[in-house]
Parts: C-alpha cells; structure tokens; sequence
C-alpha cells in the first residue's frame, strides 16, 4: 500500500501519463507509481521515458501525440483509468519572428495532442461508467499562461487557453456520465521547457522568473504531489502556487490593470533583451 496520504486511490489504476520524459510529466509518473498506480510513461523520446519508466517499474513507449492513430492505439491497449495529457512545447519570442511551421507545430503538441487524448479515452470512460462508478478522469497540464495573457510567448498561450477551455467545457458535459476532468494551471515550474523554444533575443528565465519576481520556480515533484491531490479530489482546477492564483483572482476584478502592466512586462523584458545583446559583443 501507498505511504502517501491519498490512500487507495491510485492503487491499481491505470495511468497513462504524456511527456513523461522530463519535468513534470516525469514528476507525475513517479508520483503515480510511488501512489500505487500502473504507469505508462509515454514520450517521443522513448530513451527518456525508459529512463524514468525503469527505476519506478512503469512501462515506457514512445509516443508522438500529434499522432491520433498511435494515441488511439495507446489506449485502447492500456484502457486507462487515468489519462495525463501534459506533453507540450513553447516558443519565446517576438510574435512576428514565428514560422508558420511553429505556429502549427505548438497547435499540434499543445492543442491537438490534449484533443487527440480525449478524443480517444472519453469515450470509452463514458461508456465504462455507469451504477455510481467513475468511468474514469482525464487531467490536462495547462498553464497560467491558460489564464491571463502576456506577451512574448503568444502561441503559447493561446494553446493553453484553448486546453483550459476544453477542459472545463468538457467537465460540464462528463460531471453526468461519471468521468472527471481536471485541468492544473501551474506558473513557473522547475523543467527544461524554461530553456527551450526561444526566437531571436528571448531568455526563458529572465521571463518566467526574474521578470516575474519568481526567485524559485516550483519544484515538478511538489507540483506532482499537489496535482494528484486535486485528482483525488476531482477538483475542476488547479491553479499553483499561491501568488499565481492571487495574480489570477486580480486579473479577473482589475483586467485593465493587470493588461497595463502586462504592456509594462513587456516593454522591460525587450529592454533586459537589448542589454544582454549589448553586453554580449
């Protein structure tokens, strides 16, 4: 039995987890597995999925998400109980700089990947469900990024806020036919996406963290534990740390405000750019 204060919740549950290769959809399979659960760590990189797979006794598969046959395979071979969609990718950067081709390459991660997910468990949750027993929950990473609207990282966040959508129109409709639905809106977690995906002078951690006034980003294991207590609980969402759900709760009563000083972000996060290119010659 699990020492986690969840009890028997995941014991013996089915769980695919994607984007297990890294950050936190690695932190997630190992909370999984340290919970009880049957873990699949699926990844396009197959080699670190095993590596996170192997040493908690999941089963890794490699995994393009973008790919609605192979995602459909996946589970209808698993039949999950638990379905993470958390693969994701970013792009940092001034909007006009962005390819077409990264404009459909973050649809298809970060939109698609979740529709292609659901598109092939719900279903079949729904139709496992029935007598008072869960057909099942389906948790999808979004991302404050889901929530409020800043400048730099657009494509990304019009992803997120697309799955943020999905996710709770889709929970409205599952809340009757016994499935969950939950959708997990961290800001600055502690994962290889902050230094990835950036255009022309963008710095990942400049933005997420210094210009945010993040000192530390949030630990992915601490995220895990906390986002597998909100499953447990079939919360609608979650939203994490707390600084990030005060910053969520002012842009809701004072959007004006909270827009100006996105503008403000903004025009200081081009002025630290231009810095560093000078200091770099």
């Amino acid at each position: 039995m699990s020492d986690t204060p969840l009890g028997t919740h995941y014991l013996g549950k089915r769980a695919i987890v994607t984007g297990a290769g890294s950050g936190i959809g690695a932190a997630l399979s190992r909370a999984l597995a340290a919970a009880g659960a049957d873990v699949v760590c699926a990844d396009l990189d197959a080699a670190a999925a095993a590596r996170i797979a192997e040493p908690v006794g999941a089963r890794a598969v490699a995994l393009d998400v973008t790919d609605a046959a192979a995602v459909r395979a996946l589970v209808d071979e698993v039949d999950p109980d638990l379905l993470f969609n958390n693969a994701g990718i970013t792009f940092g950067g001034e909007t006009e700089d962005l390819t077409l081709e990264q404009w459909n390459a973050i649809i298809d991660v970060n939109i698609r990947g979740v529709v292609h997910g659901v598109a092939a468990a719900y279903p079949r949750m729904v139709a496992r469900a029935g007598d008072g027993v869960s057909g099942g929950q389906i948790v999808n990473t979004a991302s404050m990024g889901g929530l409020m609207a800043a400048g730099l990282i657009t494509s990304y966040v019009m992803t997120k806020h697309a799955v943020v959508g999905l996710s709770l129109a889709l929970r409205s409709e599952a809340a009757a036919k016994g499935v969950g639905v939950t959708v997990v809106c961290p800001s600055a977690v502690d994962t290889p996406i902050l230094d990835k995906g950036h255009i022309g002078r963008f710095h990942g951690r400049d933005y997420y963290l210094k210009g945010q006034g993040v000192r530390h980003p949030l630990d992915p294991d601490v995220f895990a534990a906390q986002v597998l207590e909100a499953v447990a609980e079939n919360r609608a969402m979650l939203v994490t740390p707390r600084t990030a759900r005060i910053a969520w709760r002012l842009g809701r009563f004072f959007p004006g405000f909270v827009q100006r000083s996105s503008t403000r972000f903004v025009a200081k996060q081009r002025r630290w750019q231009e810095a560093r290119a000078l200091a770099s010659r």
